[in-house]
């Protein structure tokens, strides 16, 4: 992997601090971006936050207290949809308002949920689950959710600690983020959207990969909780790092990512802000 950042960290900036205040941003770990323009991310607390398009403004539409929200995504229904690991559940959110209410809790297809983790839609509206299983032994897998609301484990792997998540944009293959196997891992989809044997995409030696999404340009980041940094692979399977924070102070620690437009947004657990990275000035 070529370890020299392909950005300046002056690509990056804090979208949104509030780690004063009223309201604060209880060490965010997932992120994503609603149609309006809005970033959604989640507390450590089981809380959902809305912020505006512009950043200036924070809104909190979930106040938990008991759960604690990992990763986030918007389904084609509309709804906000989260995994809050507290409750082994995924949770879906309208948000123009209201409650949030359990998609899938305890199991799903007759298997237990030990630690899910982050989700994924594909374009027809399937969900896809990771489940991190255990840090130490390789294992199950990734889950996926129908639109009807049927479930199953989709790929036992194995893998080590699956974590992030994505889906190829032609949706021919499901990404997934080994944590502690330090790697990314590519699960075909067949035809009959059953899934293909796990195939290694990439190494990344030295690094904690966490959060997966595709760019405009198609390709796929990591967000890495160590070092913090971005790294971005290509179609062949060639990895480079996009930018690093070496004092983890603007990046510090992010852990999933997702973009509106060219701009990237991270949550970072090891803070109370939200990180927005132009990618404008990198052929996206």
């Amino acid at each position: 992997m070529n370890s020299t950042p392909v950005l300046d960290l002056s690509a990056a900036r804090v979208f949104l601090d509030a780690s004063g205040g009223a309201l604060r941003l209880d060490h965010p770990e997932g992120v994503a971006v609603h149609p309006d323009g809005s970033v959604w991310c989640g507390g450590e607390a089981g809380q959902v936050y809305r912020i505006a398009p512009d950043g200036s403004e924070l809104e909190l539409r979930v106040a938990d207290g008991d759960g604690f929200t990992l990763a986030l995504a918007f389904g084609q229904d509309g709804l906000l949809h989260y995994v809050d690991v507290a409750r082994r559940a995924v949770m879906r959110l309208d948000p123009a308002g209201g409650e949030p209410e359990p998609l899938a809790m305890g199991s799903i297809g007759g298997h237990e949920l030990v630690l899910p983790n982050a989700l994924a839609f594909d374009r027809t509206g399937r969900l896809y689950l990771t489940e991190s299983h255990s840090p130490t032994e390789p294992g199950p897998g990734v889950y996926r959710i129908d639109p009807d609301g049927g479930g199953l484990l989709w790929s036992e792997g194995p893998f080590l600690f699956a974590n992030g998540v994505a889906v190829a944009p032609d949706d021919s293959a499901v990404y997934v983020a080994e944590t502690w196997s330090r790697r990314i891992t590519r699960v075909p989809v067949h035809d009959d959207v059953s899934a293909g044997r796990p195939e290694l995409v990439v190494e990344l030696p030295g690094t904690l990969p966490d959060g997966l999404a595709f760019g405009p340009d198609e390709r796929l980041y990591v967000a890495c909780y160590q070092p913090s940094q971005i790294v971005r692979i290509d179609g062949d399977g060639r990895a480079e790092v996009l930018i690093r924070d070496d004092d983890a102070i603007i990046l510090a620690h992010p852990t999933n990512i997702a973009f509106r437009g060219t701009t990237a947004f991270c949550a970072n657990l090891g803070r109370w802000h939200i990180t927005a990275v132009e990618l404008s000035d990198t052929g996206s």
